[in-house]
């Protein structure tokens, strides 16, 4: 059985890889930044999915702090005048924190 969470975080990943296009313009170590760790949400999420209890801990926790990573990073961006952070981009990234904080604790 998967996780409801995980179709957010893809729709999370087709956003900010959108966004990291943008960011790429002006800046590609910071988009390539962005497009590790948005990648490694749903990869750890889906990893955690079928892993043993110890080892699906560790992979929620790493999709929640890559999650934040991401969230850093678009602000990184937004700081340098390179993009506004969307709202509902925003609103998923917490969601999807929280979801793995509860799964985790």
């Amino acid at each position: 059985m998967g996780l409801r969470i995980l179709d957010d975080a893809l729709v999370m990943v087709k956003a900010a890889y959108g966004v990291a296009l943008v960011i790429e313009r002006r800046d590609r170590d910071l988009a390539r930044q962005l497009r590790r760790s948005n990648s490694s949400v749903v990869l750890n999420i889906g990893e955690g999915t079928h892993s043993d209890r110890g080892n699906r801990v560790m992979r929620y926790k790493n999709a929640m702090a890559s999650a934040s990573e991401v969230r850093t990073t678009l602000k990184v961006a937004e700081a340098v005048g390179f993009i506004v952070v969307d709202a509902e981009l925003d609103d998923r990234l917490d969601k999807i924190v929280a979801t793995m904080w509860r799964l985790t604790h």
